[in-house]
C-alpha cells in the first residue's frame, strides 16, 4: 500500500513538469532522509545503551541502515532511473518499524533502555496500530475496488469483434458512453484477504502475538514474537521495494 501510495505521489509531482514541484520534491526526500538518520540516532542511543551487549539490537539497526543505502543506490541507479523521494519514504517506514519492533521487546531486557522496567504500554502504540490498519484496509479497499481489467486479452478480442457492428459514423459521444457502459472486473480474492489479514493482525495486536496476554504481568503487544514480527515485516518491505524496481531490468517483457 506505502508503495502504491509514494509512486502515485511521486508521479503526480513529475507529471506537472514544472521546476516549483521537482524542487518540492527534493525537500520532501531530503527531509524523509534527515529524519531517517536522526531516528537510527535515536534508536542506538536508546537500544544499545553502554555497557551492555546489544549485539541482536545493533544487527537489526544496522541491517535498516543498509537497506536506506542500498534503497538510495538501486533507485539513481541509470538503468533503473527511479525516484529518490519513493526511496526516502520507504526508509523511513522501515526505521520506524525497526523502532517498533525493538520498543516490543520485553521490559526487563537489559538493551530496551527507552521501556526498561515500564509497568504499561503507551496507548498510542497499539492506537497507532490498529490506525494503520484500518487505512491500509479503507485504501486498498478503495484501490482494489477501483481497478479494473478492460484491456485483458479476452475484452480486447470482444471489442474488436463489436467494431464490425459499430456504424462509420458513430460519434465520440456514443463511443464515450459504450466505454463506460462497459463493466468494472474487480479482484474478489485480493478484496477480501486483505481484509483478512487485517483482521488477523488486529487480533494479534490486541493479543501480544501470543497467548499468554491473559497471565500477570504480561503485557499487550510486548514480547520477542512481537519484534520479530515487525523486523521481518520491515525486511519484507525493502524486499518488495528493491523487487519493484529491479523486476522491469530482469524482466522486460513483463508489465509491472
Amino acid at each position: 500500500m506505502l508503495l502504491d501510495f509514494v509512486h502515485g505521489w511521486n508521479d503526480r509531482w513529475v507529471r506537472k513538469d514544472e521546476q516549483f514541484w521537482y524542487i518540492a520534491l527534493s525537500v520532501v526526500s531530503l527531509a524523509g532522509y534527515v529524519a531517517t538518520f536522526s531516528f537510527s540516532g535515536l534508536l542506538f542511543h536508546w537500544f544499545t545503551p553502554s555497557g551492555h551487549d546489544c549485539g541482536l539490537n545493533t544487527f537489526f539497526i544496522v541491517i535498516t541502515l543498509i537497506f536506506v543505502f542500498v534503497f538510495a543506490i538501486v533507485a539513481l541507479h541509470p538503468a533503473v532511473g527511479g525516484s529518490i523521494f519513493p526511496a526516502s519514504a520507504i526508509s523511513l517506514f522501515c526505521t520506524y518499524l525497526c523502532y517498533s519492533g525493538l520498543a516490543s521487546e520485553p521490559r526487563d531486557y537489559e538493551c530496551n533502555g527507552l521501556h526498561q522496567h515500564s509497568k504499561t504500554v503507551p496507548t498510542g502504540t497499539i492506537i497507532l496500530g490498529l490506525l494503520t490498519t484500518v487505512v491500509s484496509v479503507v485504501y486498498s479497499a478503495v484501490r482494489a475496488g477501483s481497478s479494473t481489467s478492460l484491456f485483458s486479452e479476452s475484452t480486447l478480442s470482444r471489442v474488436g469483434e463489436e467494431k464490425h457492428l459499430i456504424p462509420l459514423n458513430k460519434t465520440d459521444e456514443e463511443e464515450e458512453e459504450e466505454d463506460e457502459s462497459r463493466p468494472a472486473t474487480y479482484s474478489y480474492a485480493f478484496f477480501h484477504v486483505i481484509f483478512s489479514l487485517a483482521s488477523m493482525y488486529s487480533a494479534m495486536l490486541l493479543t501480544g502475538w501470543s497467548t499468554s496476554v491473559g497471565e500477570i504481568g504480561k503485557l499487550v503487544d510486548v514480547g520477542w514474537p512481537s519484534v520479530w514480527v515487525r523486523i521481518v515485516t520491515g525486511w519484507a518491505t525493502a524486499a518488495v521495494y528493491i523487487w519493484s524496481l529491479v523486476a522491469p531490468l530482469l524482466f522486460p517483457d513483463r508489465e509491472f
